[in-house]
């Protein structure tokens, strides 16, 4: 048997963005551009009736709330989107791992998922 293996930060930020990008296709967004890089900003941009969306995507540890965000990075995320006349989201991923929430996520195992949509920045 493999030896478990904690899964990197990059790994937790694309399960979450998959996660964000599966609900965003299925809702009829068509996808711009694509950022995967930890800490590049935004992870999406997407069009949707004729709108551009900018999506920001952070993987959440418990027992963090995977609705807050960076208030200055959204802003500064914002601020850009605005230039492009863009609506601009914040989507939190909260992720634990299935056994004890405590522990981390692990490769190839069960997991629990914390998502509850998109947040518009709209100040």
């Amino acid at each position: 048997m493999s030896e478990r293996r904690q899964l990197t930060e990059q790994e937790l930020h694309n399960l979450a963005m998959n996660i964000v990008g599966k609900e965003l296709e299925a809702d009829g967004f068509e996808f711009m551009a694509i950022n995967s890089k930890l800490m590049k900003n935004p992870q999406y941009v997407c069009l949707k009736n004729k709108i551009l969306h900018f999506i920001v995507v952070r993987d959440v540890s418990y027992p963090k709330n995977p609705l807050d965000y960076d208030l200055e990075l959204m802003q500064k995320v914002k601020d850009h989107a605005d230039k492009f006349e863009a609506k601009t989201y914040f989507a939190g991923v909260g992720l634990s791992n299935a056994q004890d929430q405590m522990l981390p996520v692990y490769l190839n195992e069960e997991y629990i998922v914390d998502y509850q949509g998109l947040i518009e920045i709209d100040k």
